[in-house]
């Protein structure tokens, strides 16, 4: 397994090390549910250095993000971030990935784990077919990533950042420093909470990570693993790239309408126009368990005797004291108050559709779709 540059942290720390994607990651260091209610509460620092980052730089390195991507960003400004998605040539996802623009030729592309080697490919495969006067390089292993979540971030970060935290706001980024360390310092996260995405170099992520530890602890921050990071984001109604979406998945059939620009050309976009044109068959949508079970991955659900479709993602909410889930269910069944039925093991558990996310802190800023 690849190993992180926390690596040694983790092992330090009695972390308990899991398989995740051929990365050797930290799923829990006490328990999930602590680490969970942790970051709601107070902040948790988490390793997500084996996500990817491509650099597209050069006079047109936009043209070629609006070839690669469906989201229309023309008007993307120097210092913001922007959700997007990199389709397949049948219309899939392979990619729900970030977009950041330091300068009107310099971009990255901060991808999901498993899928960045196939990120790289399609981008660098346009560009050799368009031609366009730019270039891709996957920095990937030269870049470490953290990220701070929770209420208390800005206060424990801020002394250890050489810029006003405060002034950036939500999907926004500064180039600045954290413990005198060059680093790129983001508003952002997948924890539905307040927080920061921190870029370093990665011989020096290990520094950052330590001294946020130092600073954070007097407060509560703790470090968190994968396991409460998976239940942080089903609870914020995100999806896990390569089990909510995979490349058999349209943005049509997730909350991803929003991301696709119809009035410009996208790789991808051909079988899209036809999909939304012939409609779609099935719908991801959001599930609580009335009563008893936890629903996973993989279950059937069922309206009555009729199988009409499959769990994707499935947990118990320790915010909201119940279990929760994604599914993909026929589209006639995806209204919010619907009743289903779903197959765990024995147990045929109640459930019924509800409106994402399960959970939204109390601080709102503004709508994903408006500030995403």
């Amino acid at each position: 397994m690849k190993q992180t540059p926390l690596y040694e942290r983790h092992v330090a720390l009695h972390a308990k090390i899991i398989d995740f994607g051929g990365w050797a990651m930290p799923v829990q260091y006490s328990n999930v549910i602590d680490e969970h209610r942790t970051t709601r509460i107070c902040a948790a620092l988490f390793d997500i250095c084996h996500m990817g980052e491509i650099e597209v730089k050069g006079p047109q390195a936009l043209d070629l993000l609006q070839a690669a991507l469906t989201r229309n960003l023309t008007d993307q400004r120097i210092g913001q971030v922007k959700l997007s998605a990199l389709l397949n040539d049948q219309g899939g996802v392979i990619d729900d990935l970030t977009v950041y623009k330091f300068q009107d030729d310099l971009y990255w592309l901060v991808t999901n784990a498993t899928p960045r080697e196939r990120d790289v490919l399609r981008v660098t495969a346009l560009l050799r077919n368009l031609k366009f006067d730019c270039r891709v390089e996957d920095i990937s292993d030269r870049i470490g990533k953290l990220d701070l979540q929770g209420p208390q971030s800005e206060k424990i970060l801020q002394p250890l950042a050489g810029t006003d935290l405060s002034a950036i706001p939500y999907y926004h980024f500064r180039e600045s420093t954290v413990a005198e360390i060059p680093a790129i310092v983001s508003r952002s996260g997948y924890t539905g909470e307040d927080g920061f995405e921190i870029y370093a170099a990665a011989d020096h992520i290990a520094s950052i990570w330590d001294r946020l530890l130092d600073m954070g602890a007097p407060i509560g921050l703790k470090p968190a693993g994968l396991g409460a990071r998976d239940t942080l984001r089903l609870e914020a109604g995100m999806m896990l790239n390569g089990q909510d979406i995979t490349e058999e998945v349209c943005p049509l059939e997730v909350p991803y309408a929003w991301l696709v620009d119809w009035n410009k050309d996208f790789a991808g976009k051909a079988p899209l126009l036809a999909c939304r044109e012939k409609g779609i068959r099935r719908r991801l949508i959001g599930f609580e368990i009335i009563g008893r079970g936890i629903a996973r991955n993989g279950y059937k659900v069922y309206a009555g005797e009729k199988e009409i479709g499959r769990v994707t993602s499935g947990s118990f909410s320790p915010t909201l004291n119940k279990a929760i889930g994604l599914a993909f269910v026929d589209v006639e069944y995806a209204q919010p108050a619907t009743r289903l039925t779903i197959a765990i093991r024995e147990l045929r558990a109640q459930a019924v559709v509800v409106n994402l996310p399960f959970y939204k802190r109390k601080k709102k800023t503004l709508t994903a779709k408006e500030d995403v």
